[in-house]
Formats: C-alpha cells, sequence, structure tokens
C-alpha cells in the first residue's frame, strides 16, 4: 500500500515538473524570440539538449545515477528518430499557418491511440475516447484562428506527427522492456538528438527565418535569456522522458495541451494578449475533458489494481489448500492400499 502511494505520489511530481518548467520555458522564449527578435528555434533546441546532456554527466560522475547500458544501435534510431521529429514540428510551423500547426499537435492524440490499439494492443474505454475528444475540442476552439493549407505544409505536418508518436511510444516502451530510467535514457539519447539538430538547425532556421543564427548579434541580455532558456530545458527534456515513463505518451499530450492552456491563460493575465469569450469557452471545455480524462484513467487503474489483487488473493485462497488436500489425500490412498488386503 505504502509502495502505491509512493508510485502515486512520484506521478504527481513528475507532472507537477513537466507542466511548471514547460510554462516556464515557453515564457522564456517567447520573451526571447518575440521581444529579443531571436527567431532560431531548431538551433535552440540543439543547444538546449547539449546542456542537458552535459548536465546529466556531471551529475553521472557525481554518482546521482547509475548509467545502464542500452543497445547502441537502439539508442541511435532513438535518438535520431526524436531529433528528426522536433525538426519536422519546427518546419511545420514554418510552412502552415498557426492554426494548422496546432491542428497538427491536436492530431498526435488520436495517431498515439491508434497506434497504441493496433501495435500494442492497448485497450481505450469510450469514456477515455469520450474526455480525449472533448479535450481536443476544447483546445481546438481555444487556439485555432485559421486553417490554410499547403501541399508541403500537409505533408510535412503527417511526418512530424507520425514521428512524434512513435518517439514517444518508444520512450515508454523502451523505458518499461529494457527497465531503464528516464534518466539512463535521456542521457544516452540526448548526444544524437543534439548531434542531428546541432547539424541541421542553422539550415532549417536560415530557410524559415532567412537569418543566419551565426552573423546574429549576441547582446548580453540576449545571451543570458538563451542560458536560462537551456537551464529550464533541462528539467523540460528530464520531466518530458520521467512524464512518459510513468504515465503514457497519451498523458504526456494531455498534458501538453493543459500547458497551452496555462499559456494562453498566462498571455491574457499578465501580457494583456487578446483574449475572447471563445477562448475562455474553449479553455474551460478543455479543462473539463482533463479533469474527466484523470479521473476515467484514475477509475480504471483502481479497477485493474483491484482485480488484479483479487486474482492474486484467489490464487492463494483456492490452489494452495488443493495442492495440500491432493498431498494429504495421496497419503490417505497409500495408507489404505498399505492397510488393504490382496
Amino acid at each position: 500500500m505504502g509502495e502505491m502511494k509512493s508510485m502515486q505520489m512520484g506521478v504527481i511530481g513528475a507532472l507537477f515538473l513537466s507542466v511548471a518548467s514547460s510554462v516556464s520555458i515557453v515564457i522564456c522564449n517567447k520573451a526571447l524570440m518575440t521581444n529579443l527578435g531571436f527567431p532560431f528555434a531548431t538551433t535552440l533546441t540543439s543547444w538546449h539538449l547539449i546542456v542537458t546532456y552535459c548536465t546529466l554527466h556531471v551529475a553521472y560522475k557525481l554518482n546521482f545515477f547509475e548509467n545502464k547500458p542500452i543497445d547502441m544501435r537502439t539508442v541511435v534510431l532513438f535518438g535520431l528518430l526524436n531529433g528528426i521529429s522536433i525538426g519536422l514540428l519546427n518546419l511545420s510551423l514554418g510552412f502552415n499557418s498557426i492554426g494548422f500547426y496546432q491542428m497538427t499537435k491536436l492530431a498526435i492524440i488520436p495517431f498515439t491511440v491508434l497506434l497504441e490499439t493496433l501495435f500494442l494492443n492497448k485497450k481505450f474505454s469510450q469514456k477515455i475516447k469520450f474526455s480525449l475528444f472533448l479535450l481536443l475540442v476544447g483546445v481546438g476552439i481555444a487556439s485555432i484562428t485559421d486553417l490554410q493549407l499547403n501541399f508541403v505544409g500537409s505533408v510535412l505536418s503527417l511526418l512530424a506527427i507520425a514521428t512524434t508518436c512513435v518517439g514517444q511510444i518508444l520512450t515508454n516502451t523502451i523505458q518499461k522492456r529494457l527497465n531503464v530510467t528516464s534518466t539512463q535514457l535521456l542521457y544516452q539519447s540526448a548526444p544524437f538528438q543534439a548531434a542531428i539538430l546541432f547539424v541541421s538547425g542553422p539550415f532549417v532556421d536560415k530557410y524559415l527565418t532567412r537569418l543566419n543564427v551565426f552573423s546574429f548579434h549576441y547582446s548580453p541580455i540576449v545571451a543570458g535569456f538563451i542560458t536560462l532558456s537551456c537551464l529550464i530545458a533541462v528539467s523540460v527534456n528530464f520531466s518530458t522522458f520521467l512524464v512518459i515513463g510513468k504515465t503514457s505518451p497519451v498523458t504526456y499530450q494531455v498534458l501538453g495541451h493543459l500547458k497551452t492552456c496555462l499559456v494562453l491563460a498566462f498571455g491574457y493575465t499578465l501580457l494583456h494578449d487578446p483574449f475572447t469569450p471563445r477562448n475562455i469557452a474553449g479553455i474551460l471545455i478543455a479543462v473539463l475533458g482533463m479533469l474527466l480524462y484523470s479521473y476515467f484513467c484514475s477509475v480504471a487503474s483502481k479497477s485493474k489494481q483491484a482485480s488484479s489483487e483479487s486474482t492474486f488473493l484467489g490464487k492463494d485462497r483456492d490452489t494452495t489448500p488443493l495442492l495440500g488436500q491432493e498431498k494429504e489425500n495421496h497419503h490417505e490412498a497409500k495408507k489404505l492400499d498399505k492397510h488393504s488386503p490382496v
């Protein structure tokens, strides 16, 4: 019982860390890109991953965690896949309208559900599907303003959805099947994610912004915000792997939309961004969907736990006496055979 409570507290802590760090980095990056004119998102992400790896390497050397070897091919492919998914999401934003990009992010949840159902035989109840539908409708109402389609942007969005879904499912699957922690997996895969983004980032950013990251004027305040963004990113990357490992890719995506609602609310209350009754209605619907999703998942988890406990107790109650009785009967039969006339 104490172990279960400790596990629940660990999940709550991971969710809180993910929300707090993600909202913080969005605020920091918004100031960096909007107010200070630093638009190089893909290159910045590669710096995030480099700092994350260096931080974890120091932690490893100080014995904060043990490194568990993982098959190199698995780590390389996993790292490259995650790096490519980040690059594709950034390209999708560059080639599509904001509204279509938001639709791309929303589509990750149903695609993840579909992939887990088809390839991992995972079951989602109708109630959970309804709560996810409510969440997607709410976030769509709150955040989608326009939907301008183009062929290249649509192809990039589909590739971004596919790579993101597969990457997040693998994050969960690798941790559970190979029995590695989120820290161990992030430590080994971060260099490969960073490498592909570090090499491709300047070209992607130059194509999207028509600016060169190497010729940008790095004032002390810009350098300060980049440093702060990289430090927060360590927490973001760690909590991402932690949440997916402890829960599921779908729960992580639900959490991501909670962050979207929080950022929208923050923008309105503190930054006085434009806000309409439609935004408020969308956020309320999305929050309702999240609450229902949390409730239905909690009920399903308790039901599954109770079922497994009753099965275990049933085995103890039924199997052991039967085995004991069988031995006793066998002993009695031997006694009868010994004393019975031939």
